[in-house]
């Protein structure tokens, strides 16, 4: 800590951050805070890149037909996008297909293989699925496509018979980097391709896609991720392409200052509302715009429609509390829950809100065309993509990885499938690990709080899965000039410790009020922020827990 500290120049606190996330040397943290596009690994490490990229260039020589087939989340919609729009400008005769996530389901389908026959595909191009999708993969190369999957999902024992198989984790790859989402595998193809046709810098006209993809779907921002992202960030906001100026209109973020948190919490539900409310390909169409007016108007559309989904998401999560609760009680360490009449579009967001609430893992399904759909979600602890394996025989089909799955079942299978799941959950999760907890990056006195602290503190972005915004713990902090309760549920007040005080927020805390209104001093954990108002910017604390002093 201390040699970071002096090597750095940075508060011996912040060093501390550092090592705790496993940066010790000042070269790795260098790498670290200044993410540098050599840091980005050569695409050729991958397996099969080299033979995805020349049948690809042999496409665009013989001016085949390309057949793109994606997902209908924020990162099959941006892989899709990124891969089509860099496709296009080569001049390639190229289409792209999104699937209905009620008529189709997840994965390749006959719906898409029945398009891409119709536009004359000679190859087929899957981004964000396509790893598991064994029996339609035979039909591809039965119909005489070549089929290129791209994905970062979990593949099973066996492989489907592709041309060419980009995954990371597949155990035959020697990738370095392990955590790409697939819009980040989909990048790697792009710079292959630049690579291999003498334009290596086009490639990273397309990071914009895989700042939103990366964000989204909460691959940790570490390593290869980190610098992509960064870079990716750095688009979206100097150089907004036409198609993603009106989404960033709806959201009242000011271009230029958007971060993967904004993404998180007010881009990515955008585009998903495309495909929880109705077709997902519309996400696509509005990316992929040169018109930022035509662009602004689908963006609207979305809009209305992802308020509409935060409605129907409400009424979900209130219908399934009390049976979660009931389940729980019954000694239950994963919600495996089904309700018929569940919206398909907004179950996954449901599940993430369980488990967010009960820190379990959180299977919530309803009924598709005579079948049990459903999602998957997994708090940190918990491997719910092992879990599903060993469920496998019961499954119609499943795909996913440790944190986030989908799956599809026959109803008359649901209770066996919430026995075997909760035995897995017995063997792994202890009632400790049911409790939530919040992990300390550093014990921080507040007249600590300079300039430069606050400027070092800056370089940890972009934060996200796996690079958390550092939590600091302070005690002996008591509130100055009363305290305030806000909104419905929060407090707001002047924290002070050793003659020096400062601005803090404390959402959802109200119930704390007797704590810090008493005189008496306090333990806080929180977070450190910087409030713009009226154009001037002022550190405050973001307080995520508050006890007495013992």
């Amino acid at each position: 800590v201390h040699n970071l500290a002096r090597s750095l120049k940075i508060p011996k606190t912040l060093g501390r951050v550092l090592v705790g996330r496993g940066i010790n040397t000042s070269e790795d943290a260098n790498k670290f805070f200044i993410p540098s596009k050599q840091n980005i690994h050569n695409p050729f490490l991958m397996k099969d890149m080299d033979k995805a990229v020349k049948r690809i260039i042999e496409a665009m020589d013989n001016n085949e037909s390309i057949w793109i087939h994606g997902d209908y989340d924020v990162d099959g919609t941006c892989s899709t996008a990124a891969l089509f729009k860099f496709l296009h400008s080569l001049g390639c005769k190229v289409q792209f297909f999104i699937p209905d996530r009620f008529q189709d389901g997840y994965g390749l389908s006959e719906r898409s293989l029945k398009g891409a026959k119709d536009f004359g595909a000679t190859l087929l191009i899957s981004v964000d699925v396509g790893i598991t999708a064994i029996p339609i993969a035979k039909e591809i190369k039965a119909s005489g496509i070549d089929l290129i999957i791209c994905d970062h999902h979990e593949p099973l024992d066996t492989f489907p018979d592709a041309y060419a198989i980009l995954d990371p984790i597949r155990k035959d790859c020697e990738y370095p980097f392990k955590n790409l989402a697939a819009c980040g595998v989909v990048f790697k193809l792009i710079q292959g391709l630049s690579q291999m046709l003498g334009t290596p810098e086009k490639a990273y006209e397309y990071l914009d896609f895989v700042a939103m993809a990366s964000a989204a779907d909460m691959v940790p921002l570490i390593g290869e991720n980190r610098t992509l992202v960064y870079y990716g960030l750095k688009k979206l906001n100097e150089k907004t392409r036409p198609g993603l100026k009106g989404l960033i209109h709806c959201t009242n973020l000011k271009i230029g200052s958007i971060t993967a948190t904004n993404i998180v919490f007010a881009v990515a539900p955008i585009i998903n509302a495309a495909g929880r409310m109705g077709e997902a390909l519309r996400s696509v169409n509005m990316m992929i715009q040169d018109d930022e007016i035509h662009a602004f108007q689908i963006a609207q559309q979305l809009e209305d429609e992802n308020r509409r989904r935060r409605y129907i998401d409400q009424q979900t999560f209130e219908e399934a509390i009390p049976i979660a609760e009931k389940q729980l009680k019954e000694g239950a360490r994963c919600l495996v829950i089904h309700q018929p009449h569940w919206h398909a579009g907004v179950i996954g967001i449901v599940a993430a809100r369980l488990v967010d609430r009960f820190n379990v893992p959180t299977i919530l399904m309803t009924t598709i065309l005579g079948n049990a759909k459903g999602s998957c979600r997994s708090p940190n602890n918990f491997d719910i993509y092992s879990a599903l394996k060993r469920a496998g025989h019961l499954l119609i089909e499943y795909g996913g990885h440790r944190h986030a799955a989908g799956l599809s079942l026959d109803e008359a299978n649901i209770p066996e499938l919430r026995r075997i799941i909760n035995s897995c959950a017995d063997e792994t999760i202890s009632s400790d690990m049911m409790t939530h907890e919040i992990e300390i990056d550093a014990e921080l006195k507040l007249n600590e709080l300079s300039p430069n602290f606050i400027s070092s503190l800056n370089k940890f972005a972009p934060y996200g899965y796996g690079n958390y915004k550092p939590i600091f713990f302070s005690k002996g902090v008591s509130s100055s000039n009363g305290v305030k309760i806000v909104g419905q549920n929060n407090l707001k007040f002047r924290a002070f410790q050793n003659n020096f005080a400062i601005d803090a927020i404390a959402f959802g805390l109200a119930n704390k009020y007797d704590v810090v209104s008493t005189g008496k001093p306090f333990k806080i954990l929180y977070n450190l922020e910087i409030n713009t108002f009226n154009g001037q910017n002022t550190p405050q604390l973001f307080i995520r827990d508050i006890k007495p002093e013992e």
